[in-house]
Formats: structure tokens, C-alpha cells, sequence
């Protein structure tokens, strides 16, 4: 067994408190400024991202790296909030559709601009241009190493 040595180990650590801490400070800060969690931000970015606001459920849990079971509660819970529609797919009538509703592009056309500055200020703003290319580097052979 290669275990982690003491740098290693703190690195980790310090990975580990930051996505923590990070996701918690975006859950509260969404949810006060918008009445939104960071799980109904995240399906509504996916959403708005594509011209039709609609995706598949299977291409949507695999965007967000989620269950199916996962995002099909989620979605049932922002449906119920009027955030989403689920529509049956037209092309084979089998698959299901997740479709961004006029309420959930209003409440993520409220939501973003306070959260892009959260992030600006809790992230970019404590990082060098040096330090943000080498986290993009970094970021990118993690994602290559998980891809595999």
C-alpha cells in the first residue's frame, strides 16, 4: 500500500475543507439570495446552456455527474416549485425530457449575478493569473486521470 505522505496528505485535507467549505457557503448564499440550493442552480445552468432549454434526463445526470434516480427527485422537487417541466421526448416517445420553465429562467436570470460575484470574490479574486493557469492544469489531468 502507497500511503499518502505528510505533503500529500495535507494537500488532500485542504481539498477536502475547501469543496466542503466552498459548497456550503454557495448553498446559503443561493438560498438566501434566490430561494435556490446549489443542486437547483446547477440543473438550471445545464438547462440554460442549450438554445432549446430542454435536455434529456439521462444526458442531464450524466452532465451533472448524478444518479438518474438523483437528479429524478431532484427534478420532482423543482417541478413542484414551477423551476422545471418534464416532457415526454417527441422524437421516440420513450424518453423523458427536463424543460426549463419561464418562473425557472426568472429565478436563474435573479440568481446569477450574485452568485457570479460569490465566486469571484471567494475564489478568482485570491489568485494570481500564474495560480489560475496552474489550477487549470491541475483541474484538467485530475479530469483527464477520472475520464479513464
Amino acid at each position: 500500500m502507497r500511503w499518502l505522505d505528510e505533503r500529500e496528505q495535507r494537500v488532500w485535507r485542504r481539498y477536502l475543507l475547501l469543496s466542503s467549505q466552498l459548497t456550503a457557503r454557495m448553498n446559503r448564499q443561493l438560498a438566501a439570495d434566490a430561494g435556490l440550493s446549489l443542486a437547483d442552480y446547477e440543473v438550471l445552468v445545464r438547462l440554460t446552456d442549450v438554445p432549446a432549454g430542454r435536455l434529456r434526463v439521462t444526458r442531464l445526470a450524466r452532465e451533472l455527474s448524478w444518479e438518474q434516480s438523483r437528479l429524478s427527485h431532484h427534478v420532482s422537487r423543482m417541478a413542484r416549485r414551477g423551476l422545471v417541466a418534464r416532457e415526454e421526448c417527441a422524437d421516440d416517445g420513450r424518453g423523458a425530457l427536463v424543460a426549463l420553465t419561464e418562473q425557472g429562467r426568472a429565478a436563474i436570470e435573479r440568481a446569477a449575478p450574485a452568485h457570479v460575484a460569490f465566486v469571484r470574490a471567494s475564489v478568482f479574486d485570491a489568485l494570481t493569473d500564474a495560480q489560475l493557469d496552474a489550477l487549470d492544469t491541475i483541474f484538467g489531468s485530475i479530469l483527464t486521470g477520472l475520464a479513464q
